[in-house]
């Protein structure tokens, strides 16, 4: 699990996708699990916390900052 960066030029807003690790960053993934807009106040985390604690199931690995998000979201895998 981890982000992929959508938005324009200077306006990040990220999706938390799950993906292959060999993927690139932008590129294939296996599902979209959520939203992180880093640009409000505060930040905005929307993530679908059954889609997320399956695939945590399964063996997904969370990238550092995707595990500080779950953190904050208060979803344990």
């Amino acid at each position: 699990m981890r982000l992929t960066r959508v938005g324009s030029k200077k306006n990040p807003i990220y999706r938390v996708v799950v993906a292959d690790s060999r993927s690139p960053r932008d590129g294939r993934f296996i599902e979209i699990v959520g939203r992180y807009n880093p640009q409000t106040e505060p930040s905005t985390i929307d993530l679908d916390e059954d889609r997320v604690k399956e695939w945590l199931s399964k063996g997904a690995q969370p990238s550092n900052t995707v595990s500080r998000l779950l953190k904050i979201a208060n979803i344990s895998g």
